[in-house]
């Protein structure tokens, strides 16, 4: 093995740049004839044949387990919302089968409470300290269970799932309880809950009450799936203080013409507001506790003078330049005319567009869109720079009295890489920034992408009175970006402190903010220490833009019993749990920029409310033991809260692919063969082939560039894939002549050339003409084969290669293992150090599996979502056959044959 031939190692964990086999957990099933159709007239059998067969298969084991209730119920009480999901299925089957749980809610939600009711029985899942729920955790990862039984889903959700063995004839009851405060943005409150119903469910209903006393102005209800025949079923009712939504399709309104499943696939959305009539905002007390909303009406904007920092490196070539060029061409024409701004742009180097702040009137806005239409990506990443400059140009121009006494200074910050040039270490640009803002202006951080290094943005936009949101590359990026703009643009009141009286409350939430923007709210929320409210007087101070606003007014609280007699103050003491949700979120959110006393005092005191109030929080896991199955296997799992960062590590996860270019650890010798058997040594430490039997094993051949070098070195790329799926008698031949596929005996031969599909129960195969051939098995792993062509310009050689990218992995078991398998459940590790290196590539320090590793980036090409052209990502690179980052030596994924599995 050549030294010089690095490892890759994503930044971070985007692509990893080397081989993989990963083992499947599937359930046994039958096998269907292998069906093949193309255009060319190639065909074994019809495709509507194959899918009858499929349909009938899949209704056949359908009919085991029905699914006979479903049941989504969400309780409002002013902002504070109490959800349950209600499902009951059973057994119909003459022997056990594996019954599955599976729901999404929002990222913003405590789960508070899980239970399963089998046959009288109620298990019930208990809220403990994570630490404590380690240990359970880590034997349910080492048995081969999947331990976390929460996941990023999308961008707003996270999947809870679970499953359990029921007996013949029994049934099962789940029931998943969380809550959430609503935010209000861009004047209205959202309560968003995604359905997703794969057979018609004989009794389906969504209901959401709202209760809210200060008054309705507006409901919406709307559905993704809704069609015109489902409409009249969505139903209303609305008073001055109270809302019903309710939609509950029959069995026949729930199927799909033309297909298998149900239409009742998306989003169900209510949006609402309640009025606003008081200057001092709404007050409500229940048991001991009070929670005071405060978004008064009529209020006048404030000037603000803002300073766009734009980040126009290397890495947002592509569509990420070109939506940042179309955001801010709409983002500056929202300015307003009382309102200042300037426009720096940073690679290596810092670019003003002027160097003083300009008015918004139309002559310099349309000079500042025909500037950024402009706008193109080179260089590297200055952050620190480029944020100081926008303070220093702030900071002048408030000194030489340019700007309004009364207004807003702001910077927003979008970037969508690691500082890799200047000061790069992420706690000096932290220090460096928050010295020079010294509370003066707000800072406000856009991350490009999941590449980008979000904590750090996060740490220093909480820093400096502003906040920082992710930025999600897609089709709808320009969206997201003036999405966010909007929210911020308009702030109506500066410095804003509520205060209450001293000798009546303790337990205060936040009650001092830096502003208060258009279309939000401010919520603050403690405890009484006596229920006599009739001298509890409300004030609230803050700078306006023309005048300070003051008002100082008794709290005037209705009586909940009253308005509604019949409800029993809707689901328990509401405002206490609110007051809890509240303090544990801005626990958690200060910690992050506190001492590290602080840190543990405040992550001491929500681990406490955690656990008191029986939320599933960043600090505690909700275990749930399941009943004992025939062999008497241990079945606790644990259901964590993801925080941001892990979110972020998940979405990279979700994207692990493999890049056929990349220079491999094994040497140029088109006879080496990678493999990442389950059964293999690896440094000395033997792994079991547990679950071996049911495994997805893929085998990659390397062949060299055609040409060697005189010196002797030469890239190695992918030429031929092993694929073999024991479980379900499926083998892949791969190379990059021609496909093969081996099944129950049967052998099919496709050219690159080809267009077609070869479907079955538990395996779709797609080959388009544009050399992408992309895998499904039922159940279990989808990924896509690459045939990529590389033409050297100076010698017109061509050399074709493959690329396999994995699309969809979530069944890989915690034992997955390989040169890329040990990575797919993520790895922990830290980055420090970061600086120039040779050839101006940025060094680092990588701290992984104990060891200290010299790193170095370099750019690489992902065609997991362009085929044609790749998208140009950022990558670590380790040296020395990636030692210390792979289990073992690259030697032992060498094996002699395509096919080995052991």
């Amino acid at each position: 093995m050549p030294a010089e031939r690095p490892s890759c190692f994503p930044g971070m964990w985007r692509v990893l740049l080397l081989w993989v086999c990963v083992c499947i957990c599937l359930p046994a099933q039958a096998q269907a004839a292998l069906v093949v159709s193309r255009e060319d007239a190639l065909t074994q059998e019809t495709e509507e044949a194959a899918g009858t067969r499929s349909r009938e298969k899949r209704s056949k084991n359908s009919a085991n387990v029905e699914v006979n209730s479903v049941r989504v119920a969400c309780t409002v009480a002013t902002r504070f919302a109490h959800t349950v999901m209600t499902s009951r299925a059973q057994n119909k089957a003459n022997s056990s089968q594996e019954v599955f749980f599976e729901v999404e809610l929002p990222k913003t939600a405590f789960i508070t409470n899980f239970s399963m009711e089998i046959d009288g029985k109620v298990y019930v899942g208990e809220v403990k300290e994570k630490e404590k729920a380690k240990k359970q955790y880590e034997k349910a990862v080492s048995s081969g269970q999947t331990a976390g039984l929460v996941k990023a889903s999308g961008r707003k959700m996270e999947k809870f799932s679970v499953s359990v063995s029921i007996a013949a004839s029994s049934n099962v009851t789940f029931i998943l309880t969380y809550e959430e405060l609503l935010q209000r943005k861009l004047g209205q409150y959202e309560i968003l809950t995604r359905v997703n119903i794969e057979q018609p469910v004989q009794d389906f209903e969504i209901l959401a009450d709202i209760y809210e006393l200060q008054g309705i102005t507006f409901v919406e209800a709307t559905a993704t799936f809704l069609t015109n025949e489902l409409l009249p079923l969505l139903k209303k009712t609305i008073t001055e203080t109270k809302a019903h939504i309710s939609f509950s399709p029959t069995v026949e309104q729930q199927k799909c013409s033309g297909c298998d499943g149900t239409i009742i696939k998306g989003d169900f959305i209510v949006k609402y507001d309640v009025k606003r009539e008081k200057s001092l905002g709404e007050v409500q007390v229940v048991n001991g506790y009070f929670v005071h909303f405060f978004s008064p009406p009529d209020l006048a904007k404030v000037p603000k003078n803002v300073v766009f920092v734009i980040d126009r490196s290397g890495s947002m070539q592509g569509k990420k330049i070109a939506q940042t060029r179309e955001a801010m061409t709409a983002i500056l024409k929202d300015l307003h005319k009382e309102d200042h701004f300037a426009i720096i742009l940073f690679d290596d180097e810092i670019v003003s567009w002027k160097d003083f702040l300009t008015k918004a009137t139309e002559e310099n806005v349309s000079e500042a869109i025909r500037y950024v239409s402009r706008l193109t990506e080179e260089g590297s990443t200055d952050i620190n720079a480029a944020v100081l400059r926008a303070v220093k140009m702030l900071k002048t121009e408030r000194k030489n009295e340019k700007l309004p006494a009364r207004s807003a200074d702001m910077i927003i910050l979008l970037t969508d890489g690691m500082p890799n040039h200047g000061v790069s270490n992420t706690k000096t640009i932290e220090e460096n920034v928050e010295t020079a803002i010294g509370g003066r202006m707000s800072l406000f951080c856009l991350g490009f992408g999941n590449d980008v290094a979000y904590s750090f943005l996060d740490v220093m936009s909480k820093q400096n009175k502003g906040v920082a949101r992710r930025i999600f590359e897609g089709s709808d990026a320009v969206v997201q970006l003036k999405g966010f703009y909007e929210e911020v643009s308009s702030p109506l009141l500066l410095e804003v402190k509520l205060r209450y009286p001293d000798s009546k409350v303790d337990f205060l939430t936040k009650n001092n903010h830096s502003q208060l923007f258009d279309g939000s709210e401010i919520v603050v929320a403690g405890r009484l220490n006596d229920n006599d409210m009739n001298n509890f007087v409300v004030e609230v101070h803050a700078q306006g833009p023309e005048e300070d606003f003051q008002v100082q007014e008794k709290a005037s609280v209705a009586n909940w019993q009253t308005m509604y007699p019949d409800k029993e103050y809707i689901f328990g003491d509401f405002t206490e749990r609110l007051w809890a949700y509240l303090t544990i979120q801005q626990l958690l959110e200060t910690s992050d920029i506190s001492t590290q006393q602080d840190k543990d005092n405040m992550t001491a005191k929500a681990l406490d409310m955690s656990l008191r109030y029986n939320f599933v929080t960043p600090l505690t896991s909700m275990v749930v033991t399941k009943p004992e199955t025939e062999d008497g296997a241990d079945s606790s799992f644990v259901a964590d809260k993801l925080t941001e960062e892990q979110r972020q590590a998940a979405e990279r996860h979700g994207g692990f692919s493999a890049s056929p270019a990349a220079r491999s650890p094994a040497s140029g010798s088109p006879s080496r063969m990678l493999q990442a058997s389950l059964s293999r040594s690896h440094g000395g430490k033997s792994r079991g082939s547990s679950g071996y039997s049911d495994g997805f094993v893929v085998n990659g051949q390397l062949i060299a560039k055609k040409r060697f070098l005189l010196n002797g070195k030469s890239n190695t790329y992918f030429g031929r894939f092993g694929i073999t799926h024991q479980k379900l008698d499926v083998r892949l031949d791969v190379s990059t002549q021609d496909i093969s596929v081996f099944h129950n005996g049967k052998q099919v031969t496709l050219q690159w050339s080809d267009t077609a599909s070869l479907k079955e129960t538990d395996l779709d195969l797609r080959l388009t003409n544009n050399c992408n051939l992309t895998v499904t098995f039922r159940h279990s792993v989808k990924f896509m084969i690459i045939r990529h062509t590389k033409v050297w310009k100076r010698r017109h050689d061509q050399q074709d290669y493959l690329g396999f990218y994995t699309l969809d992995s979530h069944h890989l078991s915690a034992s997955v293992h390989g040169l890329l398998g040990q990575f797919y459940h993520g790895v922990p590790f830290e980055m420090a150090d970061f600086h120039q290196g040779e050839l101006e590539n940025l060094d680092a320090i990588m701290y992984v599996k104990g060891q200290t590793l010299n790193v170095t980036r370099h750019w690489q090409k992902d065609f997991s979502k362009d085929v044609q052209n790749g998208e140009t990502i950022p990558c670590w690179f380790v040296g020395s056959d990636g030692t210390g980052l792979i289990d073992g030596t690259a030697s032992d994924y060498i094996v002699s044959d395509l096919f080995q599995t052991v």
